[in-house]
């Protein structure tokens, strides 16, 4: 998967997505939340010719149930997410809503699935691999998960730019690539290596680092939960790699289902130019990745 220990802070997205819920009225989230800017994966100036669909008789999409805010059972007991959003705008623009279907299986079972011809395509939070390439085709990445910084609010430093942090203590997970790419990123800074995602943020909110480095999207659900207890913020960034973060978040199928690949990519650049897709990024995405 993109990430590890996605469960761990499943709670606190709920949480964060409730609270969102509470403190606005009816209808206003959608109206009041700031406009984001995501990274620009699609050029507007670009075509990409709709593939003729018309022997599709069903599309079936997989995915699984335990990567919230992705896709996960709602408190309905219902399958919902991101992805699930994702494609059913795929499947409408691709005017194919009543041929689509949503699968969920585990995440272990989703290649073998796909290969059987018990779906057509994976939306599940697939990291793109070379290996992967080999036996599957991959559509353009709709979602880039990017790196942030995190400081304590209390001594936060001065300055709003990674260069206030350089000779400076910075905490990373040992091992993993925030660690390999903020020693490339940042040679100037501190790095301090911690060997899991618990220790980095206790010594962050008990100020034995000056911040710490690490998943955007995992720290912007920490810093505005409730195990953060307030005590600190995002900052700077957001920073973007493919070497060490991957090509982002894909739609897999088969190698002889390119022409569908091709037909995801055609629906991903309409959502992305006519705005539906930030539309549901917004939605699930109730703290800006992107954003301070």
């Amino acid at each position: 998967m993109v990430y590890n220990g996605i469960s761990s802070f499943k709670f606190h997205w709920l949480l964060a997505l409730c609270v969102l819920i509470a403190v606005s009225p009816p209808g206003a989230a959608a109206q009041e939340r700031p406009s984001v800017d995501l990274p620009i994966l699609f050029d507007t100036r670009e075509r990409i010719a709709r593939p003729d669909l018309s022997g599709i008789v069903r599309l079936r999409f997989l995915t699984t149930v335990d990567f919230p805010p992705f896709n996960f059972i709602d408190q309905t007991g219902k399958l919902a997410g991101f992805h699930v959003d994702l494609i059913r705008e795929i499947c409408r623009e691709l005017a194919l809503t009543d041929k689509c279907q949503v699968q969920a299986v585990t995440f272990p079972e989703l290649e073998k699935a796909l290969l059987d011809g018990n779906g057509e395509a994976v939306a599940a939070g697939v990291a793109v691999t070379a290996q992967l390439r080999e036996r599957f085709v991959f559509s353009r990445p709709f979602m880039r998960l990017p790196a942030r910084f995190a400081v304590a609010r209390k001594t936060a430093p001065a300055g709003e730019t990674a260069a206030a942090l350089y000779g400076k203590r910075v905490g990373v997970i040992a091992g993993s690539a925030h660690q390999a790419m903020l020693g490339t990123f940042f040679p100037r800074i501190q790095p301090e290596a911690f060997p899991d995602r618990a220790a980095l943020l206790a010594a962050l909110k008990d100020g034995k680092v000056d911040g710490v480095f690490g998943d955007g999207l995992q720290l912007a659900f920490w810093t505005n939960g409730t195990d953060s207890a307030g005590c600190c913020r995002l900052f700077d960034g957001p920073y973007l790699s493919e070497l060490f973060l991957g090509e982002g978040l894909a739609i897999m199928v088969r190698k002889q289902d390119a022409v569908l690949a091709e037909a995801i990519d055609h629906a991903l650049l309409a959502l992305s130019r006519n705005g539906r897709l930030q539309e549901i990024y917004l939605r699930y995405f109730p703290i800006n990745l992107y954003g301070g």
